[in-house]
C-alpha cells in the first residue's frame, strides 16, 4: 500500500485535438491538483486543465530539455507527497516512445500509487487525418513503429533489410530529413518508396507532404510534432490523391521491388 496520499495519472494527450481525448483524461485534467506536461501538448489540451491546478511544462524544445528525466521523476514523486491528483501529460499514448517506463519504475521504487490513461498514439492520429491505412491488406503485411531521436549506433534496423510490404512509422524525425533518408535508404528501402510527412495531426494548422525517400533529402522540415509514414499505403493517402500525380510521378521512379507478389 502506498504511503503517499497521492496518486500519479500518466495519461496520454492523443495527437491534438481536444475531442480525440478519452473521457476519463477530460475528466482527469478538471479534477488534478498538479499537471506535469510536455513541451507539444496542443494548447487546446492545456487549456481543459482546471485553472486551480499547478501547471508545470517538463517538455523539450529543439533538442533542449528543460529538465532531466530524473529531474522529472522527482518532481512527480514530490508532487504524490503534496497533493491527491497528479497528472503526468504526454502527447499521444504514454506507452510509446514518451520514456513511460522510467516514470513509472520511479513511482513504484518511491511506493506510489499510479495508473495509466492510454491516449490515440500520434501514429493513429497521423494515419486517420492523412485517411491512410497503416495495414492495408493490399499493400502491407506490417507495420514498424521507430524514432530518429536517438543515438546514431542504435539508428539502423540491425541489419535486417526492411520488406516492402512493411509500413514503418517514424516519430520524431527530426530537423534533417536528408538523415532521415539517408538513414532509410541505409535499411534496404529503394528511393521511390512513398513518404508522408505529417505536421500538427488532427490539429486545425495541420500540414501534410506527399513525397519519396529520394526527395525527402530535399524537403524542408515541418513543424514539430511530426511524424513520417514511409510504404506503399502513403500512395493512398488524401495528400496522395490531390496532389495532381506529384507523388505517382515520384514514387514511379525507381520502384523496383515494390511490386506485389
Amino acid at each position: 500500500m502506498s504511503t503517499h496520499p497521492g496518486k500519479v495519472f500518466l495519461i496520454g494527450a492523443g495527437p491534438g485535438d481536444p475531442d480525440l481525448l478519452t473521457l476519463k483524461a477530460a475528466r482527469l485534467l478538471q479534477s488534478a491538483n498538479v499537471v506535469l506536461h510536455d513541451a507539444l501538448v496542443s494548447p487546446q489540451i492545456l487549456a481543459l486543465i482546471s485553472p486551480t491546478a499547478q501547471r508545470i511544462d517538463v517538455g523539450k524544445r529543439r533538442g533542449f530539455r528543460l529538465l532531466s528525466q530524473d529531474d522529472i521523476n522527482a518532481l512527480l514523486i514530490e508532487a504524490a507527497s503534496r497533493h491527491e491528483i497528479v497528472v503526468r501529460l504526454k502527447g499521444g499514448d504514454p506507452l510509446l516512445f514518451g520514456r513511460a517506463a522510467e516514470e513509472i519504475d520511479a513511482l513504484r521504487a518511491a511506493n506510489i500509487d499510479l495508473e495509466i490513461v492510454p491516449g490515440i498514439s500520434a501514429a493513429f492520429g497521423a494515419a486517420a487525418a492523412a485517411q491512410v491505412s497503416l495495414t492495408d491488406r493490399r499493400l502491407a503485411s506490417r507495420v514498424l513503429f521507430t524514432t530518429f531521436s536517438r543515438s546514431e549506433d542504435t539508428r539502423a534496423f540491425s541489419g535486417v533489410p526492411i520488406a516492402p510490404d512493411t509500413t514503418v512509422v517514424i516519430y520524431m524525425p527530426g530537423p534533417d530529413y536528408a538523415e532521415v533518408s539517408r538513414w532509410l535508404l541505409d535499411s534496404g528501402l529503394v528511393p521511390g518508396t512513398p513518404c508522408l510527412v505529417i505536421s500538427k495531426a488532427t490539429q486545425a494548422d495541420q500540414s501534410t507532404l506527399a513525397t519519396t525517400i529520394v526527395a525527402l533529402r530535399s524537403v524542408s522540415p515541418l513543424p514539430a510534432p511530426a511524424l513520417l509514414i514511409v510504404g506503399r499505403v502513403a500512395l493512398h493517402s488524401a495528400t496522395s490523391a490531390t496532389a495532381e500525380g506529384r507523388l505517382h510521378q515520384l514514387a514511379t521512379e525507381n520502384l523496383q521491388g515494390l511490386s506485389i507478389s
